[in-house]
């Protein structure tokens, strides 16, 4: 069997007067740079909660140490922040 790599949701993606609940800057643990950070683009990640499962899309890097920004389906809610995520596809 596979194995699952997981994430972890940082926070919101932030500007100076909105937060998009759309998009998430996620940390993978094996990844600590921009190089390999962007073979991650395009694959989709899932997060789980107690009731749902909302699936989104790693679209961009987010600054140079290997944060990559997804793009969710659905708003995630706030009790995701911390939590983690794993790669599906």
């Amino acid at each position: 069997m596979a194995q699952l790599i997981q994430g972890l949701i940082v926070n919101y993606r932030v500007g100076p007067k909105t937060q998009r609940s759309k998009e998430c800057l996620i940390r993978f643990a094996h990844v600590t740079s921009g190089s390999e950070a962007s073979r991650l683009i395009g694959r989709k990640v899932a997060w789980k909660g107690e009731k749902k499962r909302i699936v989104g899309k790693i679209v961009a890097l987010h600054g140079k140490k290997g944060l990559v920004r997804a793009r969710f389906r659905k708003g995630v809610p706030g009790q995701a922040l911390g939590t983690a995520v794993e790669l599906v596809g």
